[in-house]
């Protein structure tokens, strides 16, 4: 049986939520991340208006303002935009028991022998992006492929709004047909070291042997450019493990060598895995933290504490920690993912610590947050980046 996958991603997420929510944002340019005068804050979203100006994620918010003075600038809402995300996930659900989520805007669906049920994968992916619209006032741009890695592709290419499918067989075709920079996994310095080394199209890699590009780019993203270019590459986007996990991951826009951004994406994958695990009504003590380097090197890192998770700051603070542990300085980052892993149910006996510290209050406080945005999704309720000085 021939594999179908989907790749849907919702369109430029954070900033279109603040367009639906606000009607007069709409036709406007809007960053979320900050407000001009925070500092070291970066771009988390920006709209399509927004890009036109070269706008763009994890670019400085000084940057930003600088290029679009005139556009509306947010801090976010991260509850509001995990519920959003929730409401989209939920459709996604309808047409394959197997959906991936791999962070708050993204996700896999497993589309493979649903044609008895819902039609060809094309007419599918169609009633996917009418109903989300439909339901949640947002649009979504779908990629489908035999594999993953292509959908990711795929759903790149038209935004917004897009779909765009892959046949069977036609992996290399469409591979040959992309130029380097939508190769996805090739990032900043790759292609600096590609273009230098005198390749300027996939068909110039695909005319080389996989020894010469090891030799040439290193094992790891030689292997990675052979089978890429030809259509055949597979990555591990972070489906869940045996043991239950709740996982988000993002991807840069361009190779991410501050700190203090790569840390902003942090928190916001923490607040996605933390609002998640309120939905499911779950507690983990185990945090894992992946990186994948410039050169597509991966690497991971996670710690089992004797308590459970709290609320928002210890989960950011765990994340925080192992990053800072692991993350070899310098190295550019294509990828950061977090991850809960080893959940259970919250209504298990757990034992506590002897003496609470505030943690108990901050989680009954956001657990009567996340219930009263449940209950009206127009409660606005926002949470600050909690780091040391300079933020």
């Amino acid at each position: 049986m021939d594999k179908v996958f989907a790749h849907i991603d919702l369109d430029a997420f954070f900033a279109s939520v603040e367009q639906l929510d606000h009607p007069d944002y709409r036709g406007k340019p809007v960053i979320v991340g900050g407000i001009p005068g925070d500092r070291r804050a970066v771009v988390s979203t920006a709209s399509y208006e927004a890009r036109k100006y070269g706008v763009h994620s994890a670019m400085p918010l000084v940057t930003a303002v600088k290029l679009c003075p005139n556009a509306v600038f947010v801090r976010g809402n991260y509850a509001r935009y995990s519920e959003k995300s929730q409401e989209v996930m939920s459709v996604f659900s309808n047409y394959s028991p197997t959906v991936i989520q791999i962070s708050v805007d993204e996700a896999f669906i497993d589309l493979t022998g649903t044609e008895r049920l819902f039609g060809n994968p094309l007419g599918v992916a169609k009633k996917i992006k009418a109903e989300v619209k439909e339901k949640t006032g947002l649009t979504v741009s779908v990629g489908l492929a035999p594999t993953m890695y292509l959908a990711k592709i795929a759903s790149g290419l038209n935004k917004p709004d897009g779909l765009t499918e892959i046949p069977q067989g036609g992996e290399e075709k469409f591979m040959l047909s992309l130029p380097l920079e939508k190769v996805w996994g090739v990032g900043t310095k790759t292609l600096e070291h590609l273009k230098s080394a005198g390749f300027r199209t996939t068909m110039d890699v695909h005319e080389k042997s996989i020894g010469l590009l090891k030799t040439i780019f290193g094992n790891s993203t030689g292997t990675f450019l052979y089978n890429a270019v030809r259509g055949n590459h597979e990555m591990d986007f972070g489906s869940e493990p045996k043991s239950h996990s709740i996982s988000s991951e993002t991807t840069f826009d361009t190779d991410l060598n501050e700190e203090y951004a790569i840390e902003t994406a942090i928190m916001t994958l923490s607040m996605d895995v933390l609002f998640r695990m309120h939905k499911e009504n779950v507690r983990s003590k185990t945090v894992m933290l992946k990186i994948r380097y410039e050169d597509f090197t991966t690497v991971s890192i996670q710690e089992t504490q004797d308590r459970s998770i709290m609320n928002a700051d210890d989960m950011f603070a765990r994340c925080r920690s192992l990053f800072q542990r692991k993350y070899e300085k310098g190295r550019g980052v294509r990828l950061i993912g977090v991850a809960c892993c080893n959940v259970e149910d919250r209504n298990l006996p757990d034992q506590q610590d002897l003496f609470d510290f505030g943690d108990g209050k901050k989680a009954r406080v956001e657990n009567a947050i996340y219930s009263m945005e449940q209950k009206n999704p127009k409660i606005k309720i926002k949470k600050a980046r909690v780091l040391d000085s300079g933020s």
